[in-house]
């Protein structure tokens, strides 16, 4: 089953820590069960994100690899 986006958060080109700071902002305006798409190509997030997710109480539903050396990550706000 598909995941329903509510919101695409495009970090591409950005580096450490510019995706985190943008990510945890954009997720403040969700509502909670919602879910955002975040699209980065920082390696660092692989590993920030999922320890942010820990810290913050939201969840990581998925991380996937798109072409281009792309990073997908779906976040489900608590």
């Amino acid at each position: 089953m598909e995941t329903k986006v509510d919101q695409t958060l495009d970090c591409k080109g950005l580096s450490c820590p510019m995706p985190m700071m943008k990510l945890a902002k954009a997720v403040k305006g969700l509502k909670s069960g919602e879910v955002l798409e975040m699209l980065g190509t920082d390696p660092g997030t692989k590993s920030d994100l999922p320890r942010w997710c820990n810290k913050t109480g939201n969840t990581l539903l998925d991380e996937s690899e798109l072409s281009g050396g792309v990073s997908r990550f779906l976040i489900q706000k608590k």
